[in-house]
């Protein structure tokens, strides 16, 4: 997989999220540890809770996000990669051991980075793929403000500390769900153990654990002075980020039912960023549901049509419109059907002539075509009628000249027998 999505997918899912993103924000206090936090429906992009989404912030290892779907996209893994001392002089924190002129796959390297968070995995994927680290960083921060994450910028591509190292929730949001939209991210997204075969370096294998707490084990926590298990129901992902100066960052992807939430939190302490995304997404599966809105071949009502082979198009919902909703948000939601100004003949069956708009509280939150369920032709008299009448200038001009022409054509005869009398 060695192309990028589509531009018109990419500019498509940019318009969606700003577009149907109604916040339902902080009159709801969940009391974060985290200084930065985000809680977002994942299917129809509405923010449920934020705090400080677009303040700049250090994003630690959730920056391998973006390093993995490059991977992904750009790399190939039945590539194998020898490690180069600069990958080796540059590694801190946490690494998979890559020693000097080790041979390895790809997609080792790939596991390395997702499961094990493997800064030195990071930096290898970053050479194979653009050739240099630098170049990889710029593919980075390229496909950043392609996302519309345009409070982000990249130095490395695993986290390691810099002050110009920095992305917000909002942003971090928009590269995270473009990169669970690919099924081979999510699939090591949820990762939890992986083992890597031996090398012409290590006669051993190494088996890799996740870091993140939420997909495995009996870990407990301290929630609001109550102990509980850590590991949360309909966790899928997908990515742990820590440093000193980012401190614990983490963002999830959950499943309940036929609901999903997303949820960054940024600068938590220790143990407390599972807390904070716990309490986020239970915030967001017990208080929200998806309420349909409208109903695909939902009838709108009959067009009136000028000049067709009927004198109406009968009009229907193009698709189910659904949206999150708190329960006493469904009867504050508004419904408004508008039709085209101009209708242009032929009509055929599927052809838009409107939309539908739904808004709460005054706010658009989602918008669907109207279509016509018949095709209505347009009828040839009718247009020329309609032509005359359009067009009475035109007409009157035509007629004073067809009578100018007829008075000088009977002038002209007449001169004729004056001048035969007298021949």
């Amino acid at each position: 997989m060695k192309k990028y999505f589509g531009n018109f997918f990419l500019f498509l899912l940019i318009f969606i999220m700003i577009s149907s993103s109604v916040s339902f924000a902080s009159e709801d206090i969940l009391d974060l540890e985290g200084e930065g936090a985000l809680l977002i429906d994942y299917n129809s992009n509405r923010i449920l809770y934020e705090k400080n989404s677009n303040k700049k912030m250090f994003p630690a290892s959730t920056t391998k996000i973006m390093t993995a779907i490059l991977a992904i996209e750009l790399g190939n893994m039945e590539d194998v990669v020898e490690i180069d001392e600069e990958v080796i002089s540059l590694t801190e924190g946490s690494h998979i051991a890559l020693d000097y002129d080790e041979k390895m796959k790809f997609e080792d390297l790939l596991n390395g980075l997702m499961v094990a968070s493997a800064n030195d995995a990071a930096l290898a994927i970053a050479k194979q793929v653009s050739g240099s680290i630098d170049d990889f960083v710029k593919l980075m921060n390229d496909k950043a403000k392609e996302l519309g994450a345009v409070n982000t910028n990249f130095v490395n591509p695993n986290g390691l500390h810099d002050d110009n190292h920095y992305t917000t929730p909002y942003d971090l949001f928009l590269i995270s769900k473009y990169a669970m939209q690919n099924e081979i991210f999510r699939e090591y997204a949820s990762k939890t153990k992986y083992t890597i075969p031996p090398t012409n370096k290590k006669s051993e294998e190494r088996l890799l654990h996740t870091t993140n707490k939420f997909l495995y084990g009996n870990a407990r926590m301290d929630m609001d002075g109550k102990t509980i298990p850590i590991r949360y129901d309909g966790i899928k992902g997908i990515k742990t980020g820590t440093t000193p100066e980012a401190k614990n960052c983490l963002v999830s992807y959950a499943e309940r039912g036929d609901k999903t939430m997303m949820s960054i939190v940024l600068k938590s302490e220790k143990k407390q960023v599972y807390a904070d995304t716990y309490k986020l997404l239970d915030y967001g599966f017990n208080n929200f549901n998806d309420i349909i809105l409208g109903h695909s071949n939902e009838f709108i009502g009959n067009l009136d049509i000028k000049n067709g082979s009927l004198p109406y198009a009968s009009t229907v919902l193009n698709r189910d419109v659904y949206y999150t909703l708190k329960a006493d948000e469904i009867k504050r939601v508004e419904k408004n059907s508008k039709f085209r100004d101009e209708i242009t003949l032929p009509i055929s069956k599927g052809d838009v002539l409107g939309s539908a708009e739904y808004y709460l509280d005054g706010n658009l939150i989602a918008k669907e075509d109207i279509v016509s369920t018949i095709d209505v032709n347009s009828v040839p008299g009718n247009n020329l009628i309609k032509f005359l009448l359009d067009k009475w200038y035109i007409v009157i001009i035509v007629l004073l000249l067809l009578i100018r022409s007829f008075i000088l054509l009977r002038k002209r005869k007449n001169r004729r027998r004056s001048y035969s009398k007298y021949v």
